[in-house]
């Protein structure tokens, strides 16, 4: 039976994080930058521990004003000091509740420039390692935040979205762009289903490419979120395809 990995990004002050919960098998949890504090990381841990999901770190750049989606051009250094203050800031809350932090994936602008450009995705895989080689860095299928990561024997996940469309070089279509998101639950489930089962994605022209699934986001700030991740869970269930984290 295949399996996939259903992620949602939490711990960014939306009211329907435990309600996603009941959906997916892992959660991206916010780390104060681009969303979040300290309070909010805390009880998002909890929540997860008691839902037995398994959780990552979800690090953005210093950008509240603009939910993290702003491009920030940083250094290499700057990207890696980041990164490491987040993840390490979540690392500690993880401890403190008794479990394990087990994945991290950028958020925002950050994953879609790091998707693009190799010295990020090298700087963001670089700053894992050196939080803890153990760490799972999850990033776009068939990007650089993949190949940078491997290069370094760095374990990933492949992400695909069942919420977004994709452009013919396997990217994203920006959100400034005309059907940048699949607003309907049905289709993002059969979305994500052709993802999982046959291995490729129809793009906003209508060509096929091929993604390796690995992990299917869903976006929790989406006001659908939980109608969303019901819909694609249950989806998937029904074609025989069983959900757990990495």
């Amino acid at each position: 039976m295949p399996a996939i990995d259903l992620n949602c990004d939490m711990g960014e002050g939306f009211d329907n994080d435990q309600s996603i919960m009941a959906f997916v098998s892992s959660v991206n949890i916010a780390c104060g930058f681009h969303a979040g504090n300290k309070e909010l990381m805390t009880s998002t841990v909890e929540s997860a521990v008691k839902m037995k999901i398994s959780i990552g770190a979800h690090p953005g750049f210093p950008d509240k004003a603009g939910f993290g989606r702003t491009d920030m051009h940083l250094t290499a250094d700057e990207i890696a000091e980041i990164i490491i203050y987040q993840v390490n800031a979540l690392m500690a809350i993880t401890k403190s509740a008794g479990t394990t932090l087990r994945h991290v994936k950028p958020h925002g602008a950050l994953y879609n420039m790091a998707a693009k450009d190799p010295a990020i995705a090298n700087a963001i895989a670089r700053a894992v390692m050196a939080v803890d080689n153990n760490l799972i860095l999850f990033g776009l299928s068939g990007s650089y935040l993949i190949s940078e990561a491997k290069s370094l024997f760095l374990k990933t996940v492949s992400e695909v979205f069942a919420d977004r469309t994709y452009q013919d070089d396997g990217s994203l279509t920006p959100r400034t762009l005309p059907g940048a998101m699949i607003n309907d639950p049905d289709k993002a489930g059969l979305h994500a289903l052709n993802m999982v089962l046959n291995g490729k994605v129809t793009t906003i022209t209508g060509n096929d490419i091929l993604v390796l699934a690995e992990t299917i986001c869903i976006h929790g700030d989406n006001p659908r979120a939980v109608e969303f991740a019901g819909t694609i869970n249950k989806t998937l269930k029904h074609h025989h395809v069983s959900i757990r984290h990495p």
